[in-house]
């Protein structure tokens, strides 16, 4: 598996966001397998351009990869995301739009979801407004092979809509949690892209 961050080129670029997407979905989605993490811990650190804005978030979230094994890094997503009952912390965007789970921000998703002529896979365990599900729909706006569905004002809408409004608070509740190292540093880079992915969508209006 290979693992990249952005580069200069527009094609390079779209298949960067669209892997990173991809990346965070599996490392939000469970816990991360050994090869994901063996993947990460090799990739490339250094930004084709000095200073680029998401190398030091994607340095510090490899090295942490670096440090950790993989059973430390399984304990802290159990310890985080998983247990029985109420969770540390939740990873579904109804809570932090709304403060419930299967609120209304489901309800509005679960619409735009199927005007992208998108469904849920019904072995699917957890609601549509998961992380990871989120980036899943991402990755797929931007690599998918429709061009009705899959085009930049697709992604700036779905974006606006379903994952900027809450993404941030997301990120604090991860990095604020005592046991997190590797998700706080999964965290960092996730508010630093998101960050980015904001700030390329208003270039577009």
């Amino acid at each position: 598996m290979s693992i990249h961050i952005p580069t200069s080129s527009a094609l390079d670029e779209e298949t960067a966001r669209a892997e990173i997407y991809g990346l965070l979905a599996q490392l939000y989605y469970q816990r991360a397998s050994g090869e994901l993490l063996s993947a990460l811990r090799v990739a490339v650190t250094e930004a084709p351009a000095a200073g680029a804005y998401l190398e030091e978030p994607w340095r510090e979230l490899v090295a942490v990869a670096r440090a950790m094994g993989d059973e430390e890094v399984a304990a802290e997503y159990d310890a985080l995301f998983g247990g029985v009952g109420k969770p540390d912390i939740y990873l579904f965007g109804s809570h932090y739009q709304s403060g419930f789970l299967n609120e209304k921000p489901l309800v509005r998703l679960r619409t735009d979801l199927a005007t992208l002529g998108l469904t849920r896979d019904e072995t699917m365990p957890d609601t549509e407004d998961h992380i990871a599900y989120l980036c899943e729909v991402m990755r797929y706006l931007i690599a998918g092979d429709d061009v009705e569905v899959a085009n930049l004002t697709r992604q700036s809408e779905f974006f606006a809509a379903h994952l900027q409004p809450w993404v941030s608070a997301l990120c604090d509740a991860i990095a604020g949690h005592p046991r997190a190292r590797f998700y706080a540093a999964l965290a960092g880079f996730t508010r630093a892209f998101a960050s980015v992915e904001a700030q390329g969508f208003d270039m577009l209006g």
